[in-house]
Formats: C-alpha cells, sequence, structure tokens
C-alpha cells in the first residue's frame, strides 16, 4: 500500500468533507457513449455520497472530451486548482496516443513527463492524485490508437516512480474482455475506444475496489448493481 493510499483511507476514516475532482478526457467527461445510463463518475458520485453516507463530499468531474495532457496542464487552475481538492484522480491518454487528427504526435517518454508534472501540480495543492490507465480498446478498428498499450505502460510507470496510487483500467479490461483473438469485446465498448454502459461498470468498480469504497453490507447497492452489470456484459 501506498502512503497515498493509506492517507486516503484516514480521510475516509475521517467526518470531514472532501472534494473529489475528477478529469481528463471523453472517457471521464461521459457524454454519449453510455446512452443515458450513468457514467463511471456517476456511479462514484451515488457509491461515496450514497452508499458511503459522506453527504458532504463533493464530486466534481472537470473532463473534457477530445482533450490531452498538454491542454489538461494549461488549464490546470480550472480543471483542477479552483476546487480546492483533496483527491484527484486522472485518466488521459486515449487521445494523447492517437497519431491522427490536428494535434502533434507525441511520443510516451513526453507524455509520461506531462503526467509527471501533473502529479507535482496536484501535491503542490497538498492533494491526493489518483492516476489511472486507459481501458484497453479495439485497435483493429482504432489504428490510429494502436500505441495506447506504450501509453498505458507510461502511466504505470509514472505511478511507480512518483508513488502514487494506481487503478490500472488497461489490464482490467484485458483480464476480463480479451477473447481468443485477442480483441477487445464489444459488450464492454460502444465503439473501438469509448466505453458503454457496461465499460463504466467495470471503470468504477475498479476505482471503488482498489480506493477501498466498500460500503456496509446492508447499504451495498451501487456496487452489486455494477457487479451484475459487467457479469451480463462479459
Amino acid at each position: 500500500m501506498t502512503a497515498d493510499l493509506t492517507r486516503l483511507r484516514s480521510l475516509l476514516d475521517d467526518d470531514t468533507p472532501l472534494n473529489w475532482v475528477l478529469t481528463g478526457d471523453s472517457i471521464t467527461h461521459g457524454l454519449t457513449h453510455t446512452h443515458g445510463a450513468r457514467t463511471y463518475a456517476e456511479h462514484l458520485h451515488e457509491l461515496i455520497r450514497g452508499d458511503l453516507a459522506r453527504t458532504q463530499d463533493a464530486l466534481i468531474n472537470t473532463a473534457i472530451s477530445g482533450w490531452r495532457i498538454a491542454q489538461l496542464l494549461k488549464d490546470f487552475d480550472r480543471r483542477v486548482a479552483t476546487w480546492r481538492p483533496h483527491i484527484v484522480t486522472l485518466m488521459i491518454g486515449t487521445n494523447d496516443c492517437s497519431t491522427a487528427g490536428a494535434f502533434k504526435t507525441i511520443e510516451p517518454p513526453q507524455f509520461a513527463a506531462s503526467v509527471t508534472e501533473f502529479v507535482g501540480r496536484v501535491r503542490d495543492l497538498g492533494a491526493i492524485p489518483v492516476l489511472q490507465t486507459q481501458p484497453a480498446i479495439d485497435v483493429r478498428n482504432a489504428p490510429e490508437r494502436a500505441r495506447i498499450a506504450d501509453f498505458a505502460q507510461a502511466i504505470r510507470d509514472v505511478a511507480d516512480a512518483q508513488g502514487t496510487i494506481l487503478i490500472d483500467h488497461f489490464d482490467r479490461f484485458a483480464e476480463m474482455g480479451v477473447d481468443q483473438r485477442g480483441e477487445v469485446p464489444w459488450g464492454l465498448l460502444n465503439d473501438p475506444f469509448h466505453p458503454n454502459a457496461a465499460g463504466h461498470a467495470l471503470i468504477a468498480l475498479g476505482v471503488a475496489e482498489e480506493l477501498g469504497l466498500e460500503p456496509e453490507p446492508a447499504r451495498d447497492r451501487v456496487l452489486a448493481h455494477l457487479r451484475s452489470q459487467v457479469l451480463v456484459a462479459r
């Protein structure tokens, strides 16, 4: 267990209201691809402020579809600092790894350096950074994002070097979903690289389990629902 995770769980044992900032790209933004179902950020909202009864906590989702880490750093005050966070989660890289579009192609070491800068800025605020790898994707139908595994590894490397909490969705999607042809099943995706409702349920489970967001059995509504949703998709 990292020092950050020990500190986070200590905060959760306290009654002090916490500000959670969830930021990143379209997967966290959560538009369109769940077709009206809840996104992982919304599941976490109900879990934390509902099942865990942390009603004075605030969860702020500042992610923006299409963004890369460089844009997030430039807009760090609005996206993160202004909310005076205690915990900041970051899921980024699905756009950074792309070799198509208007953005200049960047390499994994550049990406890792920017994520490291992000971690430093979060810690300068006195907040706890939580890094998340991107979910695995259907590379055959999104060849411009074929480097995504390298960018997931870059996140892991930063987490290891900086001692941050890491939630490895890339591995979780792969372990759960890769079929005999090595393809991510469409049961978890709405298109080649955006999770659908079941994919968001799997992401929310990953966050909850890694951070220890476990309610009393009598109050366990959200996690039980998420597990059943993932089971059906599988």
